[in-house]
């Protein structure tokens, strides 16, 4: 089992780091050309900066079991379907019960803003969304643990 992060705009990698270090498991974060990240702990995929890039080599990489960490509703959509858990940064974990929907909403808006419409602004991140983010990230490493044992 091994952690991978959509890592361009993750907010959460520091915590991230820290619960991996606490269950000595392997962090993999993937960037494209356009960013940076050395943290001294995780390995770094550094990749093109074209059109879902960044995606494709995670899952490329992606195994069952595996943690995936994104916002990216497609990209957990493609992790679970490989028998993967995700979540996203607030520590909303993705799963087959609300996937649909969840895709489905991005899609209205993303038809909304093709139409010259507006969508409703992303609320400003929380500090209770990093501890949030932390309570589901280790519920999830433990049940992994747990079930691979």
């Amino acid at each position: 089992m091994k952690i991978l992060v959509d890592a361009d705009a993750c907010p959460v990698k520091e915590v991230i780091v820290k619960i991996a270090k606490q269950y000595n498991l392997p962090v993999t974060m993937f960037i494209d050309t356009s960013h940076q990240h050395a943290d001294g702990y995780s390995t770094v995929v550094t990749v093109d900066k074209g059109p879902d890039s960044v995606d494709f080599a995670l899952v490329n990489r992606l195994e069952k079991n595996d943690i995936v960490v994104t916002q990216d509703y497609g990209l957990a959509a493609m992790c679970i379907g490989k028998g993967a858990k995700a979540l996203n940064q607030n520590g909303l974990v993705y799963s087959d019960l609300n996937m649909d929907k969840l895709l489905f909403e991005r899609h209205l808006g993303q038809k909304i803003r093709r139409g010259g419409g507006r969508t409703a602004p992303i609320k400003k991140r929380m500090h209770t969304d990093n501890e949030t983010f932390e309570r589901a990230f280790v519920m999830i490493v433990t049940e992994q643990l747990a079930r691979m044992k």
